[in-house]
């Protein structure tokens, strides 16, 4: 079963790098909160379908959960808006590796409090070098963007 959800996360972030790719797209040609009102409502409208004939839980305990678990709803919102401002200005790369960092950072520290019911995971030395190559990767994203860019610039000045 392990290797069967590594594929599927595997399969996950290359959704998700596609989707900022065509969202950053679709969001100069409609607009950025177009683009983030157009994602939701279709991808709720598809998952209403999947609940309709596969569904197996009780949408309806909405009303009973911890009020805090529904921000989860806020921040995926801002992940979308997020990414279809970014995506057309620094690249799906860049953007990529920007949220990761901001995800993997986050997660230590929530993994290190234990908040919102997750594994107390305390903070390591093996983490920290982790952490410390994860913003060696962006800084070198970044120098590889603003080079990239530059020589965009010098050849459509020609």
């Amino acid at each position: 079963m392990g290797i069967f959800i590594m594929l599927f996360t595997v399969f996950g972030g290359i959704t998700l790098s596609t989707q900022s790719a065509v969202n950053g797209a679709l969001g100069r040609r409609i607009g950025t909160i177009e683009t983030a009102f157009v994602s939701f409502i279709t991808g709720a409208s598809i998952l209403a379908i999947v609940i309709l004939f596969f569904g197996q839980g009780n949408i309806f305990a909405i009303f009973e959960v911890p009020k805090w678990q529904l921000s989860a709803v806020f921040f995926g919102v801002l992940y979308v808006l997020f990414n279809v401002m970014a995506v057309p200005r620094i690249g799906v790369i860049a953007t990529s590796i920007i949220v990761i960092s901001g995800q993997f950072i986050t997660g230590l520290v929530i993994d290190h409090f234990g908040w919102f019911n997750s594994l107390v995971i305390p903070l390591d030395p093996k983490r920290w070098v982790a952490l410390l190559f994860m913003l060696i990767a962006l800084y070198f994203m970044y120098k590889g963007n603003k080079r990239s860019n530059e020589e965009v610039n010098v050849n459509t000045n020609i």
